[in-house]
């Protein structure tokens, strides 16, 4: 059997001279943090943690207590490095400033979903944590210095809490993905170099939201439905687990096309996802493997952000399809 490399030999091999002081660091704390949640979530009934609160976060969503103490290990695991001069969170309204007792070389940002798709957790359904990590020029942390589009992100990842509990992240240089060694405590490199095929036959979407959607993702979707009865000449498969990290987590593993796009159930709303905690980094991690990434009318990781915790359209995975939606909206006139 090939001997498998640890996250910590693994970055030693693969980060370049001027990363390996500080990004090193702080990936080996959001490591240790993905382990304390994954142990959270293995113990989350024994424990009586499997309810809701009463609060909700910044976007009026009911918080799991999941939510709020995978937030609470998140901050504490990832203040360690002393290389976070501040970080954000879905839970909270605000960004997050350490004191300086934690951030001696503190210039990088973290930007986190704690606990993705936490409404599966009282079903027993796989969730997951997202993260982005940016660069920070300013030492006196302001909302501003957050509000960098995702070209700018220096590192981005999800672990995925599931059959098993893995860590996939990109640094720019491709995507590789751990698996979780609950006997040693260990990532361990198990999905090395992974890459979205550009066909495919499966799609991921809520169809209760059909009739809300734009022209462009209901021919998109209708066409699929026909399946080989269709223009499409081919059977497709829907898939839907209303978690990101596992809908992207599947793409990557075989392929196909995840959408939340614009719909009109919420006008006031641009959409449903949040652009700098989960559009942003999974967009970065789906490029990296060859995929595509868009709101049907615009690159996500072009887009310059307008607040911390700003709602965007998604459209992303292999990359014909992808480029297909697209094409329907500017046939729409809507790109």
């Amino acid at each position: 059997m090939t001997p498998l490399f640890t996250i910590t030999e693994f970055l030693a091999d693969h980060l370049q001279c001027e990363q390996q002081d500080a990004l090193a660091p702080i990936l080996s704390d959001v490591a240790t943090a993905c382990k304390k949640i994954a142990v959270a979530i293995e113990a989350g009934a024994l424990n009586g943690n499997m309810g809701n609160l009463d609060s909700e976060n910044v976007q009026g969503e009911v918080q799991k207590a999941l939510d709020m103490i995978a937030h609470d290990i998140f901050i504490e695991a990832n203040q360690q490095s002393g290389y976070v001069a501040a970080m954000a969170s879905e839970e909270v309204a605000e960004i997050i400033a350490l004191s300086t007792s934690y951030r001696q070389n503190g210039d990088y940002l973290l930007v986190f979903d704690p606990l993705d798709g936490s409404s599966n957790v009282n079903v027993n359904i796989s969730v997951g944590s997202i993260f982005s990590i940016l660069k920070s020029g300013n030492k006196q942390t302001v909302l501003a210095d957050f509000l960098q589009p995702g070209t700018s992100q220096i590192c981005a990842g999800y672990a995925l809490y599931g059959t098993s509990t893995m860590l996939v992240f990109t640094t720019g240089k491709g995507v590789n993905g751990f698996t979780l060694d609950t006997k040693v405590g260990e990532f361990y490199l198990t999905h090395p170099n992974m890459k979205i095929t550009p066909d495919t036959q499966e799609f991921a979407v809520n169809m209760s939201n059909y009739r809300f959607w734009q022209e462009p993702v209901q021919r998109y979707v209708d066409e699929c439905l026909l399946g080989a009865d269709g223009i499409r000449d081919k059977d497709f498969n829907m898939r839907w687990v209303a978690s990101m990290v596992a809908e992207v987590h599947r793409i990557l593993v075989r392929g196909g096309i995840f959408m939340y796009p614009l719909d009109m159930k919420q006008p006031t709303k641009a959409g449903k996802l949040r652009l700098m905690y989960e559009a942003n980094p999974m967009s970065f991690i789906v490029e990296q493997a060859g995929g595509a990434a868009s709101t049907g009318v615009q690159r996500i990781m072009d887009i310059q952000p307008s607040g911390l915790h700003q709602r965007v359209p998604v459209i992303m995975g292999s990359l014909k399809e992808v480029e297909r939606l697209i094409e329907y909206h500017q046939e729409c006139g809507l790109a």
